[in-house]
């Protein structure tokens, strides 16, 4: 007895002191990392073919692309990316990940703290992040790392720097390209920094996915899934204009509902059925919902983009698909939502007419899947984005006070229409 009494003094001296706390979390803050850059287009190495002339004048006030160019490598800098919780804690934690076929990221100094949107540090709430009492982290292809519980609370709707320096050549491969907030980058070591020294400025989340806080008994992890019009494709930059972060606000005017956190998952060009702009939704469901932590429900809108790589002209046989098989994989999410216990909305699909490629076969596509998601029963509830965004004058297209001018990505006005159409009772019922 004696000697075990010793052994265990001794391996308590030499290991860190435990640094995570006891409990749940629930997820804050998250985004879905796609591997960078994408995949070859369908086309191989020919130009896709060039769409029919538009039936109607392109109006030229089209949404611009939020994409900002960021470098393919890194190297000896420092990268200050802002994010903002929708639900807060005494204490957080941050994930990041490294995608499968990237290479591996070493880093060596990781700060988190309390930050204004311009990436400004507020005084006193610097904090140096650990990973099992270390300051350095390697992650190698495909993994995941959790850092040890950061002592810094932190409000909702609250701005948060996460600093990291990398001192190795480092390609940039699992990355958010459009995080639609300010990301810094500058030369050498200044994670600690309260201003960055010649900073760049990028629109990326690099390695970063996700902030979670303690658990609070009544609430969990909202999980927006999704594509181009989840992600906030056509919102002002820095804004927090998607309307997963504006239901998040909405969230937070509830008393009751404050313990909900919101989670936007979409990525751009997401497809339900095929590898593209990220894996496909059916496969890239256990990474961007079920390990989510705290998930107890996912608002799916996705479709689109399978119907319109359908339907334009000179697509490969491969690519294309039928609205029956869209639906099958819509079946899908919902029958693995349920087999994990959460919670499933559907959206349905918006209007799409004035594209250049929009079809009659196409809209047929987009009704039928319609159809199915009001009148299938297979989701917990229903959102129709269709129905509150369409023209009421031509519901094919969508509402010209909501359309930046590519007729497909809801604006500002658009998505907060999109916010307030949820119905914020299907969270009270849990």
């Amino acid at each position: 007895m004696r000697f075990t009494g010793i052994l265990g003094a001794i391996l308590l001296a030499l290991s860190p002191a435990p640094l995570i706390a006891a409990g749940p979390w629930v997820e804050s803050w998250g985004t879905a990392l796609p591997l960078q850059p994408p995949p070859p287009s369908p086309f191989g190495n020919s130009r896709p073919p060039a769409p029919p002339p538009p039936a109607e004048p392109v109006r030229e006030a089209a949404a611009p692309n939020p994409r900002l160019p960021y470098p393919a490598t890194l190297q000896d800098q420092t990268i200050r990316m802002i994010v903002r919780t929708s639900v807060g804690g005494e204490r957080f934690r941050l994930e990041f990940a490294n995608r499968a076929g990237a290479a591996g990221v070493r880093m060596t100094a990781v700060h988190a703290a309390l930050a204004n949107p311009d990436g400004s540090i507020i005084a006193g709430s610097d904090r140096i992040v650990t990973f099992g009492g270390n300051r350095e982290m390697t992650m190698f292809p495909g993994a995941r790392v959790v850092s040890d519980a950061i002592e810094l609370p932190v409000r909702s709707l609250a701005h948060v720097a996460v600093s990291v320096y990398l001192p190795d050549s480092t390609a940039a491969e699992t990355v958010d390209d459009i995080g639609l907030m300010p990301t810094f980058i500058a030369a050498g070591n200044q994670a600690a920094a309260a201003e960055l020294t010649e900073a760049t400025t990028a629109g990326s989340y690099f390695w970063l996915r996700g902030l979670s806080v303690p658990a609070i008994e009544g609430g969990g992890a909202i999980i927006a899934s999704g594509d181009s019009i989840t992600e906030g494709y056509a919102t002002t930059f820095g804004s927090h204009r998607n309307w997963p972060e504006l239901l998040a606000e909405r969230l937070q005017g509830e008393p009751d509902l404050q313990n909900w956190s919101v989670i936007n998952t979409g990525i751009s060009g997401n497809r339900v059925l095929r590898t593209g702009a990220g894996e496909a939704a059916v496969a890239r469901f256990t990474e961007d919902v079920l390990s989510r932590p705290g998930a107890k429900w996912v608002i799916v809108i996705e479709s689109i983009n399978d119907i319109n790589m359908s339907i334009m002209p000179g697509m490969p046989s491969a690519q294309v698909a039928t609205a029956e098989q869209i639906i099958a994989g819509l079946n899908q999410l919902a029958e693995r939502a349920h087999l994990h216990g959460l919670k499933i909305a559907g959206g349905t699909v918006m209007p799409t007419r004035g594209l250049p490629f929009y079809t009659e076969q196409g809209e047929a596509m987009r009704q039928q899947v319609n159809h199915w998601i009001r009148t299938s029963g297979r989701f917990d509830a229903v959102i129709d984005f269709d129905a509150i965004t369409r023209d009421p004058a031509d519901p094919l297209r969508i509402n010209p006070q909501f359309d930046p001018g590519d007729h497909v990505h809801p604006n500002d006005a658009g998505n907060r229409a999109m916010a307030e159409a949820i119905d914020l009772e299907i969270f009270r019922s849990q």
